[in-house]
């Protein structure tokens, strides 16, 4: 098999479509022909000392799920303080 030597910025790349706008692995690698194993070794040696992309992943839902409740939140309070 044959193998081909990717470029640092397109492994960075590939890395934070993981990291920011959370794309599974296997897309990933579907999207630019890498395996997954490949980009799970990047990914291990970028983020030693830091949370996992997983991690980051949930964390961004959680932070997601909190903004929301905080504005359903808001919502109501607002309807409350209207009615008084």
């Amino acid at each position: 098999m044959k193998t081909h030597k990717i470029a640092p910025e397109v492994k960075e790349q590939i890395i934070n479509r993981i990291k920011n706008d959370g794309v599974t692995v296997a897309q990933a690698s579907k999207d630019h022909g890498v395996s997954e194993v490949s980009i799970y070794s990047w990914i291990a040696k970028k983020v030693e000392g830091q949370p996992t992309i997983a991690e980051n992943i949930k964390l961004k839902r959680e932070v997601d799920q909190l903004y929301k409740l905080v504005g359903e939140l808001t919502l109501k309070l607002s309807e409350t303080q209207k009615k008084k």
